[in-house]
């Protein structure tokens, strides 16, 4: 049975590998999207945590005739999965609220009669550090047993300042537990508290002069050799306008926080290219994005991040235009969007097969948009999200020996294996 465990510890060479991915080579923009560097015959040589040498089997195991093999038994390997966008600290569920979707109540709606994120946000915020610790952890070992290997993590579940901070230490708790590693992300702008409803000009305000100085203050104050969380905001009709969330991002930028945003999922706003033009590493959902918002992107190497599993579990059938990104030259990836309300899903491979599906995307298009696309996402495409010499030793061996599984199959797990900084801890 598959499970985590400590497992065999570098160094190590891998080898008898069927296809070996090594996405090699940096992010892949536009029509460039799906080079999948694949080798046959090859081995991956591990040493410190780190990937020290990739080339073909022969030549490295002369070159290495008493490092410990590890024999792949002819599957493929490839990078762990990346995962760009998650909200996986919370508290509770919303299944009822799944219910009512089906009885033809919108998203919308919902939110509007109190459900939605403000559902979510009374829960998290009566949970303790130790009961979002413990429900979140449940989460990321689903993630990295289906082969995430990285995940940006979102605040945004409290939507006030003790319970916003009381999210960010547990993110920072659980990617101390070393499996799966963690890139925060402060969300104080997921949504307009109750407390602000009719006021959300007044919480924008405190957002800016107050909550994000603050937020600095405490990072500095508690992982002051990290590099500082990204800032997001939810900029949509029924959440932060444009004007909100330009100042929101800009104070943002400011204080030296690197930026992304929610924009375009279910109105135009002008949002992504707002965000970047002050430089986001990432737009995300983008269902409706103008050419405009993709021109502006595809100019400040923005990365455009799908999320398939939330139109999925909306069930509306409206799905990013990935052809418009790709054509236009945009550098596009995807992420679960794992939340309680619209995508609980931990598997990337759940969301390549539907980026596949209703995105059209090939299943090496789609790999490399969950590798080395999602990397650049979170400006980690220097350290993950390939298979090189001098990065971390984040992989993955999968059940098949054709990486074209990955898209045709789903509802099952094809990660029979997972490394993380040279150490299996899925086998």
């Amino acid at each position: 049975m598959r499970g985590e465990a400590s497992g065999i510890i570098s160094p190590m060479l891998i080898t008898n590998i069927s296809q070996l991915l090594t996405l090699a080579g940096g992010p892949q923009p536009g029509k460039t999207l799906g080079r999948l560097g694949i080798h046959a015959e090859a081995a991956v040589l591990v040493r410190g945590g780190m990937i020290e040498a990739v080339g073909p089997s022969e030549r490295l195991l002369k070159a290495h005739p008493t490092e410990e093999r590890y024999n792949a038994a002819g599957k493929v390997v490839m990078p762990g999965f990346v995962d760009p966008h998650t909200h996986m600290v919370w508290a509770g569920d919303r299944a009822a609220e799944f219910e009512m979707r089906l009885e033809g109540m919108s998203y919308q709606e919902i939110a509007a009669a109190g459900g939605g994120i403000r559902s979510t946000v009374r829960a998290t915020r009566n949970a303790s550090l130790e009961e979002l610790k413990n429900q979140s952890r449940a989460r990321a070992s689903m993630m990295l047993r289906c082969g995430t290997t990285t995940a940006e993590v979102k605040t945004g579940y409290a939507l006030q300042h003790p319970g916003e901070l009381t999210q960010l230490k547990a993110i920072l708790e659980l990617d101390k537990e070393g499996r799966l590693e963690l890139v925060p992300t402060y969300l104080g702008a997921h949504d307009v508290p109750a407390e602000y409803k009719e006021n959300p000009e007044d919480y924008t305000s405190q957002l800016c002069r107050v909550l994000l100085p603050e937020v600095l203050d405490w990072w500095q104050s508690n992982a002051p050799n990290r590099p500082l969380p990204f800032v997001d905001v939810f900029c949509e009709t029924i959440a932060f306008n444009l004007e909100q969330s330009q100042r929101i991002l800009q104070t943002a930028k400011e204080l030296g926080f690197p930026l992304k945003i929610h924009a375009d999922e279910f109105d135009n706003l002008g949002g992504a290219a707002m965000a970047a033009r002050l430089g986001a590493a990432s737009a995300d959902h983008l269902i409706v994005s103008s050419p405009d918002d993709i021109a502006a992107m595809v100019e400040s190497g923005t990365v455009a991040v799908a999320l398939p599993c939330t139109p999925f579990g909306l069930a509306t059938g409206k799905y990013m235009p990935a052809a418009a990104f790709l054509e236009a030259g945009a550098t596009l990836a995807i992420a679960t969007d794992l939340n309680p309300g619209t995508a609980w899903c931990e598997s990337m491979q759940f969301a390549i097969a539907l980026a596949c599906r209703y995105m059209h995307l090939t299943p090496a298009q789609a790999i490399a948009a969950a590798t080395i696309n999602a990397a650049a996402a979170i400006n980690r495409a220097d350290r993950v999200g390939s298979i090189e010499a001098g990065k971390q030793a984040d992989l993955l061996i999968l059940e098949v020996s054709d990486y074209r599984h990955l898209g045709y199959r789903f509802g099952s797990n094809l990660v029979a294996q997972v490394m993380k900084r040279g150490e299996f801890v899925v086998f």
